[in-house]
């Protein structure tokens, strides 16, 4: 007869004090690869907060917000292309020193990046058993090290609010049934019309009265900014709204949207309008099929990441900065490799675990961050070119597909550890 299978022995801890010497290595180390990553974005300079800046006093002495335009050597010229209540909230830093905003918009950004990593990574920890402050100071440093947040940083940008107004409303207001579930959303789609695609979400999920009051919400701050500054509105919705090409070129690499990726083919031409329509209904149904999916089965965070993912792709104009939704993408990924534990899920485990720590590589390392991509239209006609210059196009393709639903017991078990955004 063959022998009993041994099971092997228990893995134990006996050394607290190399643990933790192994731990603080691993933060310093990380600590010290930061600078060497935000040192090609220091050419920025806050590049875009000082368009802002300099757009409100342009605004302040009297003209139109919308005639504003400074040149770019890649992007030609670049205008003020926000809503009108964006402006209104940019328009009081714009009384401060140059260097008192740049450092406000600076603190709020990482103060927002430590916020949301922790609401992403508490349930995780939880569900795992991890240590604690060790998981959250590497999550943090590992966001902090990803392309996006560093663009986001570097060029002063606003994105990191717009995402604590997302997850507040769709990982606590909405699933606990709050009244104001969908303020949040409203108020990121009056500021960046970006965080629309949400109120999509909750209209294909069902959650028809979030869905109204966002709707709401950003159609009342919408006419509270044409209140304030009623031609400036009128202007925006009704001409610079559709004007692409006061944003920049479509087909630079930085633009990581699938309009981005048809424009790197037929550049410098414009691409074919029905193909980029027919391409945009196919990949959007697909996403939002998924995210209904992933919500119906109480995963509202699988829901929510493909439904960003869906946003980051149908959009004209995406740029590497927007596309935070990478994040929890990673968190999920390995939630589920975690989690697989069995010996009949080690290939499951092995994908999942190598699919997280892919994501996570290129993200960090970007597609813009280490390469001149020149200053003019170049089409894409080679393999390789069109893998780096399209990187997170492909990556976000991939994780529409590949991203997985975490069972319920998951999602159960998160909502118990976090009741509230803390």
């Amino acid at each position: 007869m063959p022998a009993e299978p041994v099971a092997p022995p228990a893995v134990t801890d006996d050394d607290p004090g190399g643990r933790t010497v192994r731990r603080l290595v691993a933060v310093v180390a990380l600590i010290a690869v930061l600078p060497a990553l935000y040192l090609p974005g220091l050419v920025h300079n806050f590049f875009d907060l000082k368009i802002y800046m300099s757009a409100m006093d342009w605004w302040t002495a009297g003209n139109p917000l919308y005639d504003y335009v400074q040149p770019d050597r890649v992007q030609g010229e670049l205008y003020f292309t926000y809503p009108p209540l964006s402006a209104l909230l940019l328009w009081p830093f714009g009384l401060l020193r140059l260097g008192a905003t740049v450092t406000i918009f600076t603190v709020l950004t990482v103060v927002a990046l430590v916020v949301t990593t922790r609401w992403l990574v508490t349930p995780v920890i939880a569900r795992h058993d991890l240590p604690r402050a060790f998981t959250l100071t590497v999550a943090v440093l590992l966001v902090l090290a990803v392309e996006s947040t560093r663009e986001t940083i570097t060029f002063g940008q606003i994105n990191m609010l717009l995402v604590v107004l997302i997850l507040a409303d769709l990982l606590f207001a909405v699933p606990q049934g709050r009244r104001w579930a969908g303020v949040g959303i409203g108020l990121a789609t009056a500021l960046k019309l970006f965080p629309g695609i949400f109120i999509v979400y909750l209209l294909v999920t069902r959650r028809w009265r979030a869905a109204a009051v966002a709707s709401a919400t950003a159609a009342a701050a919408t006419l509270l900014a044409a209140v304030v500054a009623p031609g400036d509105s009128w202007r925006f919705w009704t001409h610079e709204l559709w004007a692409t090409d006061r944003v920049g070129r479509t087909d630079y690499t930085g633009n990581q949207s699938l309009f981005g990726l048809l424009s790197r083919f037929s550049a410098p031409d414009k691409p074919n309008q029905l193909l980029w329509l027919l391409v945009v209904a196919v990949v959007a149904a697909y996403g939002l099929w998924r995210a209904v999916r992933a919500a119906r089965a109480g995963d509202g965070l699988t829901g929510l990441t493909l439904t960003g993912l869906v946003g980051a792709l149908v959009s004209p104009i995406t740029w590497t900065h927007h596309i935070y939704w990478f994040v929890p993408a990673v968190v999920l990924l390995t939630d589920a490799a975690l989690a697989a534990r069995g010996p009949d899920e080690v290939r499951r485990r092995r994908w999942l675990g190598g699919l997280a720590v892919g994501t996570a590589v290129l993200i960090i390392y970007g597609v813009v961050s280490f390469h001149d991509w020149g200053v003019a239209p170049v089409r894409t006609d080679d393999p390789v070119d069109f893998v780096l210059r399209n990187g997170y196009v492909l990556l976000s393709l991939l994780l529409l597909v590949a991203l997985p639903v975490r069972p319920a017991r998951a999602t159960e078990k998160s909502h118990q550890m976090d009741r509230s955004p803390q």
